[in-house]
């Protein structure tokens, strides 16, 4: 009799497991989201230079450790070694348990409308999210992508193209993911329904643009981010708030406050925090000090 119970509870007991594998299979890619980008705090761009002009990797190391950072976001485009930047600095991030995001810029920053383009591969986006996806099986630091501006660039980045650049990536790694930027105006529903799916969250740069852009209001953040929840029609989809610590081309400036307190109400409802820009401690020492607090 014993026997018998023992061998049904042991049928019973592998059934069970091999349900929990099937499961575990199935829901791999979210799993990967939730050990690599919620809960995400950390910087974005302008990273210390050396007068050559390459990123100083160790300063850049440093100062994510010393502000208690969990995350870099490496933006390519203004140094053409920026590309090669990154993969040195992939193997030392891993080393000191960062995750790593890149961001590329798309046609409306890119050359001849801007002084620079993300490099060596330039508009086409296809080769790099196919060059994004190898890199990222060799370096696992790297573990998100994003374009900036995606939303003011719809007419290049139609859904097909959208989802032909994204296909080439997952084939090669689905655990990469892919998070664009997108304004709080552009992000419509008629968006929402048509990029959604494709996109595995976006990064939202916070201006308060539900009671007109500005960087002075703290108070909406927490309004904006549910709609744009709402939008996306998943309770769960992942929203990043994207913090201006450096001013906007036609903004202004933020305040030490202002960033306090969006970075606060940021870490309370969104699933991650970034910085736009990482901070110089010795020429924004104010701005820096908040945000190591802040992450802390």
């Amino acid at each position: 009799m014993r026997k018998s119970i023992l061998f049904v509870f042991c049928v019973l007991f592998l059934f069970q497991t091999n349900i929990f594998a099937q499961k575990k299979k199935v829901n791999n890619t979210v799993e990967s989201l939730q050990f690599t980008i919620y809960g995400t705090l950390g910087t974005y761009g302008a990273p210390p230079r050396l007068k050559n002009g390459r990123v100083d990797i160790p300063r850049l190391l440093s100062e994510l450790a010393d502000i208690h950072a969990n995350t870099y976001h490496w933006l390519i485009w203004q140094n053409d070694n920026d590309w090669n930047d990154l993969k040195a600095f992939l193997p030392l991030a891993q080393k000191a348990n960062l995750n790593v995001w890149v961001t590329l810029v798309p046609p409306s920053e890119s050359k001849p409308i801007a002084k620079h383009s993300s490099e060596p591969y330039g508009l086409d986006y296809k080769r790099w999210a196919v060059e994004l996806a190898k890199l990222s099986i060799s370096e696992p630091s790297l573990v998100a992508w994003s374009i900036d501006d995606f939303v003011h660039n719809l007419k290049f980045y139609t859904p097909e193209y959208t989802k032909k650049m994204l296909e080439a990536a997952r084939k090669i790694n689905p655990q990469l993911v892919f998070i664009p930027c997108c304004y709080y105006k552009q992000t419509t529903p008629d968006f929402a329904k048509e990029y959604g799916p494709l996109f595995d969250g976006v990064l939202f740069p916070y201006r308060a643009e539900s009671v007109g852009a500005n960087l002075q209001d703290a108070a909406q953040v927490e309004n904006e981010i549910i709609h744009m929840r709402e939008l996306f029609e998943k309770p769960d989809f992942p929203i990043f708030i994207d913090i201006y610590a450096t001013a906007h081309s036609r903004l202004g400036n933020s305040t030490p406050e202002y960033v306090k307190e969006v970075l606060k109400a940021g870490r309370k409802t969104a699933d991650g925090v970034l910085i736009y820009c990482h901070q110089d401690p010795q020429k924004y020492p104010e701005k820096y000090q908040i945000v190591k607090e802040g992450f802390k």
